[in-house]
């Protein structure tokens, strides 16, 4: 595991996968052979009986600080295109995955770093965390999905005036706005996030793989095709006897009146 994965430190707890990115002395940046190593590992888990994906920085300092601004820095306009595509590609992996995504921000999560949480599932954020995408005030913009996402998650406005100023928010703050879903005391977030898992895991894995497809495509499709692609997901529902099973079950018992009765 650790030859084929140098930047990560990965243990398994049952279903879950905890990975923490691997780079102290670039401030866990990311760059092109760490995302190569990512995009592998979350091919390679899905092959397993792994539900979730769990990620955080190594260290107590940074989540993910950003991409390598030395790999950057000797970029061609061309190869820059380039590097944003490899970047976005990994964050889109991350979105497609049919495993949950969990980034657990335990420390400076900015630029590409908050574009990679902006790609989970799910977001927990520390209160010593400070969240922001800063490009700008180094003469780029977000190269990772940021200027696409965020609008998404915030709406345009305040996109524009995150990625404009270039701010960084503090843990708290990133809560209030909505740009996490969970703020916790520093030594809490892998507690924090088992406990989230654990609850969603009682349902089934196939269902909320479908869900997760369907959500999403509200994001890339007009409304007419993303209730085709619900539909689609609807009706793959149906190819598993989950459901089926559980109705027999409550008519058996007596249990079902007018509706699925929810435990």
């Amino acid at each position: 595991m650790l030859n084929d994965f140098p930047h990560l430190i990965t243990h398994q707890t049952q279903d879950i996968c905890w990975v923490k990115i691997n780079r102290p002395e670039d401030r866990n940046s990311l760059n092109s052979e760490l995302i190569t190593e990512l995009i592998r590992l979350i091919e390679t888990t899905e092959g397993t009986n792994t539900r979730a994906i769990v990620f955080r920085g190594v260290g107590e300092t940074y989540f993910i600080g950003g991409a390598d601004g030395v790999e950057m820095h000797l970029l061609s306009p061309s190869e820059a295109m380039a590097f944003s595509t490899n970047i976005q590609n990994l964050f889109n992996r991350i979105e497609a995955s049919p495993l949950l995504m969990v980034a657990a921000i335990n420390g400076l999560c900015f630029g590409g770093g908050y574009e990679f949480a902006l790609a989970c599932d799910f977001r927990i954020a520390s209160k010593r965390a400070r969240i922001g995408l800063p490009e700008v005030k180094v003469g780029i913009i977000p190269g990772g999905g940021g200027t696409q996402r965020l609008p998404r998650l915030v709406g345009l406005g305040k996109a524009l005036e995150m990625i404009m100023s270039g701010q960084l928010y503090s843990g708290e703050d990133a809560f209030k706005m909505g740009l996490v879903h969970y703020l916790v005391e520093d030594q809490e977030l892998e507690k924090k996030a088992e406990e989230i898992l654990r609850k969603i895991f009682a349902i089934p894995q196939h269902a909320l793989s479908l869900a997760k497809k369907a959500v999403y495509a509200s994001q890339y499709f007009p409304f007419d095709q993303g209730l085709k692609i619900e539909t689609e997901k609807f009706g793959k529902c149906f190819t598993y006897d989950f459901f089926s099973k559980l109705i027999k079950e409550q008519l058996r018992d007596g249990r079902l009146k007018t509706s699925i009765q929810l435990k």
